[in-house]
C-alpha cells in the first residue's frame, strides 16, 4: 500500500509560515527551514519585548519627571518622597505626562507636595 501523506494541509502550513515570513532578507523569507526558524525566533523576541517594553516606559518616565522635578529645584527619588508623604497617589505615566505636556499643572503638583 503506498504511503500517504495529507500534502495539503503540509503545504497550506508551509505557505502560511512563509506569508509570515514575506519582507524579511535574502533566505529568510523563501527558504521553509530558515523562514520557520527566522519566524519561531521572532516569536521568542516578541514575546521577551513585551515584557522589556515596561521596563522601558517606566525608565522613560522617571527620567522625564527627573528632568522636570529638577527645573522646580528637586530630584526625582525627593519629589516621589514628598508625594508619597504629601498622601497624593499619582502614577509615574500621569507625572511624565504632566511633565511633558503641562508644565504648570506639574509645578503645582510639585509645590503642593512640597507644602505638606
Amino acid at each position: 500500500m503506498p504511503r500517504s501523506v495529507n500534502h495539503v494541509a503540509s503545504k497550506a502550513k508551509r505557505k502560511k509560515i512563509l506569508g509570515l515570513t514575506k519582507g524579511y532578507f535574502g533566505a529568510r523569507k523563501n527558504v521553509w527551514t530558515v523562514a520557520k526558524n527566522t519566524w519561531e525566533k521572532g516569536l521568542t523576541y516578541a514575546y521577551r519585548d513585551r515584557k522589556n517594553k515596561k521596563r522601558n516606559f517606566r525608565a522613560l518616565w522617571i527620567q522625564r519627571i527627573n528632568a522636570a522635578a529638577r527645573l522646580e529645584g528637586m530630584s526625582y527619588s525627593k519629589l516621589m518622597g514628598a508625594l508619597h508623604k504629601a498622601g497624593i497617589e499619582i502614577n509615574r505615566k500621569v507625572l511624565a505626562d504632566l511633565a511633558m505636556n503641562h508644565p504648570e499643572a506639574f509645578k503645582a503638583v510639585v509645590e503642593r507636595a512640597k507644602n505638606a
